[in-house]
């Protein structure tokens, strides 16, 4: 077994986490941006979108890229290098990191199910494509 090549995980996970950052801009600033300020305008929390709160973001984004291609460099010797160990990587970030917090927040009701269904949906696609695309760039 080989050891984890750091350099690799960060270059990796830079690719992985832009990707991410960028679908997440697009999807809830752009796309759901108007829905998600109406929802929380509801709950009598109105966004406060400042730019360090968006730098936030970005770093949350740059985190899971890191943490999706640094679980595939660390599952890779069990399972193989390639797109389906990328997959089962991706898989794994996005259940932890998206789909289980939705789940526990979904069903409270603060906001619109289909806000938080869309974003998990997008999440797991965005999710598997960023961590193939971070998981090419490593090499032990």
């Amino acid at each position: 077994m080989g050891k984890i090549n750091w350099g690799k995980v960060l270059l990796g996970g830079l690719v992985a986490g832009i990707i991410i950052d960028v679908v997440e801009g697009i999807l809830q600033g752009v796309i759901l941006g108007p829905e998600w300020r109406q929802a929380m305008q509801a709950l009598g929390h109105p966004l406060q979108e400042t730019g360090s709160k968006m730098a936030l973001h970005v770093l949350l984004g740059l985190a899971y890229g890191l943490s999706a291609v640094c679980l595939y460099a660390a599952i890779r010797p069990r399972f193989g290098p390639g797109p389906m160990t990328a997959f089962y990587a991706g898989v794994g970030v996005w259940v932890l990191g998206n789909l289980l917090p939705s789940v526990n927040w979904g069903p409270r009701g603060l906001v619109p199910g289909h806000l938080i269904a869309i974003a998990v949906v997008v999440g797991l696609a965005e999710i598997v494509a960023a961590t193939e695309a971070g998981a090419w760039f490593y090499q032990e």
